[in-house]
């Protein structure tokens, strides 16, 4: 079977460099937000356009971070995109907010302005555009739709490394973004990770303290906040990986290049890249009415396929009862049963995509 992502192959391309890093931060021994956190969070600011980076153990702990900074909490609503992965909601949910899902462009798989200004109540407190597959949200429509409101908005970023709208980076537009650092992502870490991005410095500081339970100096709790900090081996290896990080993406919109210009067969539709967007393909979705054949089809060839993601947010147990009064987000409700994510990674073989066109077109 060929595989979705060869994970091992991004690892061997930069052993020796990582094993460096590795012995660097053994040689120190200092393992929690030290040196290696710090210099992380200054290159992955500059490389996001932004001010601020704060270092943490993952996306969801990002979002959650934020939110609490943000002072958003019990009785308050926020608005998520209702296709995207289950945790951008489950933050919403550990600050005792409640998550409120707005619809999708079916092209562009992005929250749309309409389906926010639907979902906006006396009780929005923040809005979540997610950054899906690669491609930013059009942030500057969404920010139209809430003009007057006093909403603040905030990048999900988990997916957008090196993403760009208009000529400014994921990271740099919102009140403040989060990140993953998830090992398939395009900046990965080899384990869990995440970050904060912001240009507001008072901010800052205070996701700075929420992310180790809201002390300050002195042993002082000032506030609650959690436990979500960035490892020392993680944020080693990550500022080795940031490195190629353009040279990455570069390669990843070569193989997007090539799935537009060979893929011809009429039943499967492309993704698109939005008009003055410029994609990083996290993942290459296409879509399908008869999603599930072509999947069966692909694995038959052994081409391994999976789906981002199977179950809109609006139709997951944890969240069905939400829906009630609300309306449904149709788009996002039924492109999931036609989307299917190809194989697309930096190291991706010529050989591989060929199979994988290959077979696209004989279906």
């Amino acid at each position: 079977m060929q595989p979705f992502h060869d994970l091992k192959a991004a690892v061997v391309a930069k052993r020796e460099e990582l094993l460096a890093a590795v012995a660097r931060v053994f040689d120190r021994g200092t393992y929690i937000l030290g040196p290696e956190v710090r210099a992380f969070e200054d290159e992955f600011a500059r490389a996001c356009g932004a001010a601020h980076c704060i270092g943490v153990g993952s996306a969801t702990e990002a979002l959650q971070v934020a939110f609490l900074a943000l002072r958003v909490g019990a009785g308050d609503e926020i608005v998520v995109p209702a296709l995207t992965a289950a945790p951008t909601a489950m933050a919403v949910v550990a600050v005792g907010a409640r998550p409120v899902f707005a619809d999708i462009d079916p092209v562009h798989f992005t929250m749309t302005p309409d389906s926010l200004r639907a979902c906006i109540t006396d009780r929005t407190r923040l809005v979540v555009p997610v950054h899906l597959y690669g491609q930013c949200a059009d942030v500057d429509a969404l920010a139209a739709a809430l003009k007057g409101t006093g909403i603040p908005w905030l990048e999900d970023a988990a997916q957008a490394h090196g993403a760009r709208d208009r000529g400014r980076l994921a990271g740099s537009m919102g009140v403040a973004a989060a990140f993953s650092f998830y090992p398939t992502k395009n900046l990965g870490a080899i384990g869990d990770g995440g970050a904060l991005t912001t240009n507001d410095a008072a901010l800052a500081e205070r996701m700075k303290r929420l992310r180790t339970y809201g002390l300050v100096d002195g042993y002082d709790v000032v506030e609650p906040g959690i436990n979500a900090r960035l490892d020392e081996l993680h944020a080693a290896m990550l500022r080795v990986r940031l490195r190629s990080l353009d040279a990455d993406n570069a390669r990843r919109r070569t193989h997007a290049a090539r799935y537009h210009a060979e893929v011809t067969n009429p039943r499967i539709t492309l993704p698109r890249e939005r008009d003055g967007a410029h994609h990083v393909w996290h993942q290459f979705v296409v879509r399908c009415e008869r999603r599930d054949a072509l999947r069966a089809h692909l694995a038959q060839r052994g081409i391994e396929t999976l789906i981002h993601y199977p179950r809109a947010l609006s139709r997951m147990t944890a969240f069905e009862p939400l829906m009630v009064g609300r309306p449904r987000p149709v788009e996002a409700e039924r492109a999931v049963s036609e989307i299917l994510s190809l194989p697309i990674y930096p190291e991706m073989p010529r050989e591989h995509q060929d199979a994988v066109i290959t077979a696209l077109n004989a279906f």
